[in-house]
């Protein structure tokens, strides 16, 4: 569990442009920022690219054969437009990283809230939230997403699906697919998680849409969703 007031949000893509961008929900999440930040908190945000990266990537297989490092440069360029965006809402409480360097432990410093976008093919922002997670020495990553918890199995195709409280990294490496592919739906993807295995970073995933448990979360209360660690 965090134990202090400076988290690393992944915050899901679907979560912000489930079909379209969900004006309603990105306003409140902003508000529940600055309210928080206010008290004290400070986050470092990653966001992901959601249906607006798989609408480039299912368009683009359409119409041409294209690798999958293409697929992936598209859901890349998504993650900086939602990133810019948040941001654009933010303004000077805000930093957009765009690249992984030394310095932005420093900027983190000066600046309540830094979004980063980095990333290269091969994983999903998750990465780049654990990465972030490593070079600012923070211990967890909160992952606010679709689901509301792991679950044992899929609970979109199979209704005997258990949520999960807790877990180890190696069973939750048991229920996911062991190799990323773009546009992948999971969780959190499999490189992220092997990476903060290595590494001894707690992962929760949360219900990314329901802000008062977010709340409970950085507050070290009891709260609804799937703590993974070591």
């Amino acid at each position: 569990m965090p134990n202090n007031k400076t988290f690393v949000i992944s915050l899901g893509g679907s979560v912000m442009y489930p079909q379209t961008l969900d004006e309603t929900y990105i306003k409140k999440f902003r508000d529940f920022l600055i309210k928080n930040i206010k008290a004290g908190f400070k986050f470092a945000i990653v966001a992901g690219g959601g249906q607006l990266a798989r609408s480039y990537q299912q368009t683009a297989l359409k119409i041409s054969k294209i690798s999958n490092d293409e697929r992936d440069w598209l859901g890349i360029e998504t993650i900086k437009l939602n990133a810019l965006l948040l941001k654009t809402i933010l303004g000077n409480r805000a930093r957009l990283i765009s690249s992984n360097n030394k310095n932005n432990s420093k900027i983190f410093n000066k600046y309540p809230i830094i979004i980063t976008c980095f990333g290269q093919p091969g994983h999903s922002s998750d990465l780049t939230a654990v990465q972030t997670a490593v070079d600012l020495k923070i211990s967890t990553v909160i992952n606010l997403g679709k689901p509301h918890f792991v679950y044992t199995a899929n609970p979109d195709k199979d209704p005997s699906a258990k949520p999960l409280a807790q877990l180890s990294w190696q069973d939750y490496f048991k229920i996911i697919p062991s190799k990323w592919t773009p546009g992948l739906n999971t969780p959190f993807d499999p490189v992220a998680s092997r990476l903060a295995q290595k590494n001894k970073i707690t992962v929760i995933v949360a219900d990314g849409r329901n802000l008062p448990n977010f709340q409970k979360i950085i507050a070290n209360q009891k709260f609804a969703g799937t703590t993974i660690t070591n």
